[in-house]
């Protein structure tokens, strides 16, 4: 999948600091906590560790191979709809290369390999006060849902 000089595709092991100092600049703009210093480390393991990783990367790159944006995903369960969906965790695009096609094609990623999955749903979230991000999911064609996302540590 291409836009102009950019394309899309699956992340590989050489694409992981990439991949986690875009993690980083995705936290500071959606002003949360910085990901872990060793997180090149653990997405390796989630992305390519054991026979069946769970957690699939897409990275954007341009023609000369610079890497400007990602999306994960992992397929999740609904129990509500007694089936499977693939839930998109990220997606991120470097300031400057927004608008420009490239988000598109990342969604064109996720949504072929929740297809490949036999997945028939894609979901994810995004802050509230993200306009940019809900015009553009909305211009997909997306449904949003209100919810608030909790989080509970076991420690």
């Amino acid at each position: 999948m291409s836009s102009g000089t950019a394309k899309v595709r699956h992340a590989r092991v050489a694409d992981l600091s990439h991949v986690a100092q875009l993690a980083s600049e995705h936290a500071a703009f959606e002003q949360a906590a910085p990901p872990p210093a060793d997180l090149a480390v653990r997405l390796e393991a989630l992305l390519f560790g054991g026979p069946a990783p769970r957690l699939r990367c897409f990275v954007a790159e341009l023609g000369d191979g610079h890497v400007i944006g990602y999306a994960s995903c992992a397929p999740e369960i609904s129990t509500w709809g007694g089936t499977e969906y693939l839930h998109m965790d990220c997606l991120f695009l470097r300031e400057g290369h927004r608008g420009l096609g490239v988000g598109p094609m990342l969604m064109d990623a996720v949504r072929s390999e929740a297809r490949r999955l036999g997945l028939a749903l894609v979901q994810w979230q995004t802050p509230a006060w993200n306009t940019d991000a809900i015009r553009f999911y909305e211009r997909l064609g997306a449904e949003a849902k209100e919810k608030r996302r909790f989080s509970l540590s076991v420690d």
